[in-house]
């Protein structure tokens, strides 16, 4: 079997890995497999492309690895607009009864028109609850 054909099962078994792991670890490694490959066809001895899969494979590692690392370690997305809002306390300033259509509460320091997010439950003023959810401009609270 030819060197080249080696290092391109290699790469792939490698790249496979990757996959499975996620982890940016083996993907260096099927990169200076590819690399070694590209040598090996185009007429380098085994010791030549050897040595060209381990020198890519540590640069690559040694340089990107970091920079991968650091994007799987990014917060999330911070939530804005009326999605910052779910699961923050409030308090009820008007009776909350959705039967009747009424009710308000404050959120973050804003006033907002509120439903309970129970069909059948009355809030009272002056309970702390928390958003469930925001439709449209109504506040639905348990």
């Amino acid at each position: 079997m030819e060197p080249w054909v080696i290092w391109v099962v290699a790469a792939c078994v490698l790249a496979v890995g990757e996959i499975a792991s996620v982890s940016f670890f083996l993907g260096p490694f099927a990169g200076g497999a590819v690399v070694a490959a590209i040598v090996s066809l185009i007429g380098a001895g085994w010791v030549v492309s050897s040595l060209v899969f381990l020198i890519v494979s540590v640069l690559v590692l040694l340089f990107l690895r970091p920079v991968a690392r650091r994007h799987l370690r990014q917060p999330p997305a911070l939530r804005t607009g009326t999605a910052a809002l779910i699961g923050r306390p409030a308090v009820v300033l008007e009776r909350i009864s959705n039967d009747e259509g009424v009710g308000v509460a404050r959120i973050e320091g804003e006033v907002w028109t509120a439903r309970a997010f129970d069909e059948d439950r009355i809030i009272e003023p002056g309970e702390k609850v928390s958003v469930i959810e925001i439709r449209g401009a109504t506040a639905l609270l348990d």
